[in-house]
C-alpha cells in the first residue's frame, strides 16, 4: 500500500516515492482493468486509462486508496490512507520532526499548519505533496 511503496531501509527522494505509488496502481489497474477501476472509484476513464498507460495524472490519497482498494484482499480505502498518515506520524515521532521543520525543509506550497491538516486527513493533499512529506519524514529515521 501507500505507506510501503519504497522499502523502509531504502533512502528514496520524493519522485521516488511519487513513481512507486503509480506503480502499485498500475499494478491494481492491469489486473483489474480499466472499467472495472472506473466503477470502483470516483476516477473518470480518462486518468484511470493515464495509470493503465505509465502516467502520473494529479490524484489525491483518497482517489489513490480508492483505487489500491479495489485489489484482492486490500483493506478499505479509508483504512489505506489512514494506514499511509499513520505510518508518516510515526516517522516524525521516531525522527522527532515536527510539521514546522517539514514546511521549512521541503518544497512545498504547504504551511506547518496546512501540512499538518494533510497529514491529518483534513486537508485534500496529492499524492505529489504526500511524497515529498514522506520521504522527507523517512530520510530523518
Amino acid at each position: 500500500m501507500l505507506y510501503d511503496a519504497v522499502e523502509a531501509d531504502e533512502e528514496a527522494s520524493p519522485e521516488a516515492f511519487h513513481a512507486a505509488y503509480f506503480e502499485e496502481l498500475a499494478t491494481v489497474v492491469a489486473e483489474l482493468g480499466a472499467d472495472t477501476v472506473v466503477g470502483g472509484t470516483g476516477l473518470d476513464r480518462a486518468t484511470v486509462e493515464a495509470i493503465e498507460a505509465g502516467d502520473h495524472p494529479e490524484l489525491t490519497v483518497e482517489e489513490a486508496s480508492e483505487v489500491l482498494s479495489l485489489a484482492e484482499g486490500a483493506p478499505d480505502a479509508d483504512d489505506i490512507a489512514w494506514e499511509a498518515r499513520d505510518h508518516v506520524l510515526m516517522g516524525m515521532t521516531t525522527a522527532v520532526v515536527d510539521v514546522d521543520t517539514v514546511a521549512r525543509e521541503t518544497d512545498l506550497d504547504l504551511d506547518a499548519k496546512e501540512i499538518q491538516q494533510a497529514i491529518e486527513g483534513r486537508l485534500p493533499t496529492t499524492l505529489e505533496q504526500f511524497a515529498a512529506i514522506q520521504a522527507y519524514v523517512n530520510a530523518r529515521r
